[in-house]
């Protein structure tokens, strides 16, 4: 008897709604008020909060092994930083390394466990 296992893959949506979890999971423990929330992969900023009376933009990415999640877009980064300086705002990058906890050289499946890489929102000044 043959016995096929679907192993699906994930989306890059589905990847960055996992980070996005992660990220707005540690937000909300720290204490910040989410004033907007925006989901599509690159379509920044992903948050846009409140904290301390401070106005806060977060730029979140899903980073796929061997990439490295601290690593970010240092133009588009600082575009989004003089954006927020308009607003009085300060702005984070929240890179979320993921890959497959069996083979991190195989693609992550829906039906099997990740490791997850994330160093916390790192300010962009």
């Amino acid at each position: 008897m043959l016995i096929f296992v679907s192993m699906t893959p994930f989306t890059d949506q589905e990847l960055h709604n996992i980070a996005m979890n992660i990220v707005g999971k540690e937000m909300e423990e720290e204490g910040f008020e989410f004033l907007a929330v925006n989901s599509k992969p690159k379509k920044d900023p992903q948050f846009v909060a409140l904290k301390n009376k401070y106005l806060h933009f977060v730029i979140v990415r899903a980073v796929r092994y061997p990439d490295n999640p601290v690593h970010y877009d240092e133009k588009l980064l600082n575009q989004m930083r003089d954006h927020a300086i308009k607003y009085k705002a300060r702005t984070y990058y929240a890179g979320v390394g993921l890959a497959n906890a069996a083979d991190y050289e195989m693609p992550m499946h829906q039906d099997q466990d990740y490791i997850v890489n994330y160093a916390g929102l790192i300010e962009i000044k």
